[in-house]
């Protein structure tokens, strides 16, 4: 199963992004808006020994002169060499339970009566609130032409989003999945603060589950921003399969 992610990861960037090689590490480089990318082990390097530090200040140097963050994700027990290097550079690393669809799922309280949960289209009216809502559930506003992108990726087939809508059309929670073959992450998922505690991530999450297995889609999975958050996703069949690591520069860097 950690393969067959470790292929994913490698390859679902590379439908917006382009790969530079640096050594045991691969910096993918955005190219156009949206999200920055990140760097990750280099497909097959895996577990085939310890990461020396200076190829991870390489690719540091490298974010740094491209003006985005010094950013490096991967899994813990695919390439457990990694870390010592990382943190050695002075990077922060979070740990995340990976977890990937596995049973079935509990019977879920249907979303409150007030609140329709579908999937959102390129061409549909209320496209750009669901884009909106979870960056307002992390404090933020959508970067400009997020909305495009969104609208583009979908038409494409590469991005399917799921909302949560009040009476009014109005996006109170929302998320994605990004199929590629018979793997997909679901992504982004987050509540407007004023929403929050009513349960619409999780239905958010099981709207994008059966988009998935509607779409023959084999392989589900996700990274759970702790423990408790995980322990909600067991609730939908999602099962801990490893630790899913993500490594950023410290406050004071980025400040």
């Amino acid at each position: 199963m950690l393969t067959r992610l470790e292929t994913y990861y490698d390859s679902v960037p590379r439908s917006a992004a382009r790969a530079e090689e640096f050594g045991p590490l691969t910096l993918f480089v955005r190219e156009g808006a949206g999200w920055p990318y990140y760097a990750r082990p280099a497909l097959g390097h895996g577990g085939a020994g310890e990461v020396p530090v200076e190829a991870v200040e390489k690719v540091r140097a490298r974010q740094r002169e491209l003006g985005v963050p010094e950013a490096f994700e991967w899994v813990a027990e695919t390439t457990p060499g990694l870390r010592a290097a990382v943190e050695a550079s002075g990077l922060v690393v979070h740990e995340h339970p990976l977890m990937v669809l596995s049973a079935e799922a509990e019977e879920l309280p249907a979303p409150p009566a007030d609140v329709t949960v579908r999937m959102v289209g390129p061409d549909d009216p209320h496209l750009a609130s669901a884009v909106a809502a979870p960056y307002a559930a992390f404090g933020a506003t959508p970067t400009p032409g997020a909305t495009a992108q969104v609208a583009a990726r979908l038409t494409a087939g590469l991005t399917r989003l799921a909302s949560a809508f009040d009476p009014a059309g109005t996006a109170l929670a929302a998320g994605q999945h990004q199929p590629v073959g018979p793997v997909t992450e679901v992504v982004g998922v987050g509540t407007r603060p004023d929403s929050r505690r009513r349960g619409l991530g999780l239905a958010v999450t099981a709207a994008l589950v059966a988009d998935a297995r509607a779409l023959g889609v084999e392989t589900v999975f996700l990274s759970a921003t702790d423990d408790t958050v995980a322990r909600l996703y067991a609730r939908l069949g999602f099962r801990t399969v490893g630790t899913a690591l993500i490594a950023e520069a410290p406050e004071a860097d980025t400040a």
